[in-house]
C-alpha cells in the first residue's frame, strides 16, 4: 500500500524538523563559555569538512578532533 503525500507537505514537514533541530542545537550552547562554544563549533565544522572531503566516518572523526583543537586554540587568543 502506498500513500500519496503531496510534495509541499513533505517540504513543510522537513522544514519544520530542520528549524526545530536548529533551535535546539543553538539553545544547547546558551550555558557554555566562549571557549567551550568555540571548541564545539570547530569540532562540528571539522567533522563536516572531514566527512565531505574523505567520504568516510574516520575522516569525519579526525576532522572533528582537529577542528575542536583549532576552535579551542582560537578562543584562547580572544
Amino acid at each position: 500500500m502506498t500513500v500519496n503525500i503531496p510534495k509541499p507537505a513533505v517540504r513543510r514537514i522537513a522544514l519544520t524538523g530542520l528549524l526545530a533541530a536548529a533551535s535546539l542545537s543553538l539553545s544547547a550552547c546558551a550555558g557554555m563559555s566562549r571557549r567551550e562554544a568555540s571548541t564545539v563549533v570547530g569540532a562540528t565544522a571539522g567533522a563536516v569538512v572531514g566527512g565531505v572531503v574523505t567520504g568516510t566516518t574516520t575522516g569525519a572523526a579526525l576532522g572533528a578532533a582537529a577542528g575542536g583543537v583549532i576552535g579551542n586554540e582560537v578562543s584562547k587568543r580572544r
